[in-house]
């Protein structure tokens, strides 16, 4: 199930601030990434558990990595010099793709969900928002590969943590908004709560026995449950008062 839109009827706000968070994605992968040949912007500005553990950034040369499910292999190239603070790449790291898809999307779902919580937060808080669960997604990333023991030195880039955060805090307060996915060939309108639900539940289950993300692809499947939990939750501080949306009667 991929969505495609949802119902806009309720928003009173321009959504500058996503538009402008998409913005700055799409021109991080074209212009500083070159569309993903730029390796050494890439593995210089990424977040690498080990920096964040230990608070010292690591340089290493490229290496030749085995997926212990698929027995895959995958090139890595070597981890460059960050010229900031480590700890600053659990930001850099959220405007940053692996791809053209993942960058598409990620950018989708951010279209679809961004705007509401937008909308209902304000633009201001509605930033401070968005890069909050995405520090947290990342953060749970990152212990969850200690904890699990994990490749520490595997890199981790996207916007999907802050996304999840974003999506869980629209199952908070839209539970009952409908989304229109595309559904095989054909577009249908569902309640939100189970396209989230079902969306979150793949995550869990993909995840079991790999939290801290597959050694061969880094699907940081820990960022997705951890942006997701800390959406439904710090959308309390950003809004104290909910009143989730009610299930229409027909």
């Amino acid at each position: 199930m991929l969505p495609v839109g949802d119902d806009d009827s309720d928003r009173v706000r321009t959504p500058y601030i996503n538009y402008l968070l998409i913005l700055i994605n799409f021109i991080v992968f074209i212009y500083y990434q070159r569309i993903g040949n730029n390796t050494g912007f890439t593995y210089s500005f990424v977040t690498v558990p080990a920096e964040i553990l230990t608070g010292h950034d690591f340089v290493s040369n490229p290496q030749i990595v085995q997926d212990p499910v698929s027995g895959q292999q995958f090139h890595i190239p070597g981890l460059g010099i960050t010229p900031i603070p480590v700890y600053l790449t659990l930001i850099t790291s959220m405007f940053m793709h692996g791809g053209i898809a993942h960058l598409l999307g990620n950018m989708l779902y951010l279209w679809v969900f961004g705007d509401n919580i937008e909308n209902s937060l304000g633009h201001i808080k509605y930033l401070f928002f968005y890069l909050m669960v995405g520090v947290v997604a990342s953060l749970t990333h990152v212990f969850s590969v200690y904890l699990f023991g994990q490749n520490d030195l595997l890199p981790v880039l996207g916007a999907s943590g802050a996304i999840s955060g974003v999506m869980g805090a629209y199952l908070r307060l839209f539970p009952y908004k409908k989304v229109k996915i595309l559904f095989i060939i054909f577009i249908v309108r569902v309640p939100a709560f189970l396209v989230l639900g079902l969306w979150i539940l793949l995550q869990v289950s993909d995840g079991v026995g790999m939290l801290g993300g597959s050694q061969g692809t880094a699907i940081a499947y820990g960022a997705h449950i951890g942006g997701f939990l800390a959406g439904i939750l710090l959308i309390y501080k950003f809004k104290p008062v909910i009143y989730p949306e009610k299930k229409r009667s027909r």
